[in-house]
């Protein structure tokens, strides 16, 4: 961590701080234009998104499919553009962007109650302005994958600043810290919706479709009884700033039947999603892989 950063990553670091003095309005506009590109040159990407849209809202049919998936890769490429306002100017300029905070109440609670709380935090709207945000109110951790290119994760710690939660690598190790910090009556983010490998995780609903989903979290539930909240992040329109979520998780989640308890984690990113429906990453495979041996992949 205290290796000196490459020139070129820090080149990359230097451009945020620089696009990230720009309105956010005009980088979301940017991004709009780019989602425009991206829906009109990249065929595949687009065939991906439509696919996981028609699997979620199977009445989506013609001009409104092709205009849901537009919108969809707009907000995608969006969640691009503004982490130069988000990573580039630091926690202190980026939390003044925040409008309104629904269900807050719901995570004052859980933190009063000292049992540890985690935030399912799914792949939907401003998910790194969400960690500025409880960071700023509360002791949080994060479990997240190192990115393929090592010299990359320089660039992450570097651009989310000393505001940043504490980064826990998802691994044997990373867990056993996990475990410790909640029971320490800690917040700890956990993205309820990456796929796991296969072999490593339980098919459950998510849009009545059945899709692999991680078992990690139910099971950290059960075992420490933290709270459970989903929170996310919605992008207000005309860059006008955000609105933070909280959602309580249904009680099912706790479940000693990891079926049961996998659903019920689906279920409460589902709810998120219809908050804002466009938001999601809907560019992500999650239904590449089926139950049923031989099914043909949904994206072919």
């Amino acid at each position: 961590n205290h290796r000196p950063m490459r020139p070129d990553i820090y080149l990359v670091y230097l451009l945020l701080r620089l696009v990230g003095c720009l309105p956010l309005r005009w980088l979301h506009a940017l991004g709009s234009a780019l989602g425009w590109l991206s829906f009109h040159l990249a065929r595949r990407s687009r065939r991906v998104v439509a696919t996981n849209l028609r699997i979620a809202r199977p009445q989506l049919q013609g001009p409104e499919l092709q205009r849901q998936t537009l919108l969809a890769m707009q907000e995608t490429c969006k969640s691009g553009t503004e982490l130069a306002k988000i990573w580039g100017r630091g926690p202190e300029v980026a939390l003044k962007l925040v409008r309104e905070v629904c269900g807050q109440d719901l995570l004052d609670e859980a933190l009063a109650s000292g049992k540890g709380v985690i935030i399912a935090a799914p792949h939907h709207g401003c998910w790194e302005l969400l960690n500025f945000w409880v960071a700023a109110r509360s002791r949080l951790a994060i479990l997240y994958r190192p990115p393929r290119i090592a010299a990359l994760e320089q660039l992450l710690r570097k651009a989310r600043g000393p505001g940043a939660p504490e980064q826990i690598r998802a691994d044997a190790g990373g867990v056993r810290t996990l475990y410790r910090w909640l029971s320490g009556g800690g917040a700890a983010g956990v993205l309820p919706d990456q796929k796991p490998r296969a072999g490593e995780g339980q098919f459950a609903p998510f849009f009545s479709r059945e899709a692999l989903t991680m078992v990690l979290l139910p099971r950290v539930a059960q075992r420490t009884g933290s709270r459970v909240l989903y929170g996310f992040v919605e992008r207000l329109p005309a860059g006008q700033g955000y609105r933070v979520h909280f959602l309580p998780a249904a009680p099912e989640i706790f479940s000693p039947d990891i079926k049961t308890a996998c659903t019920a984690l689906n279920r409460g990113v589902e709810a998120c999603v219809e908050v804002a429906f466009s938001q999601y990453q809907w560019h992500y495979k999650r239904f590449s892989l089926s139950p049923t041996p031989g099914e043909p992949s949904p994206y072919r």
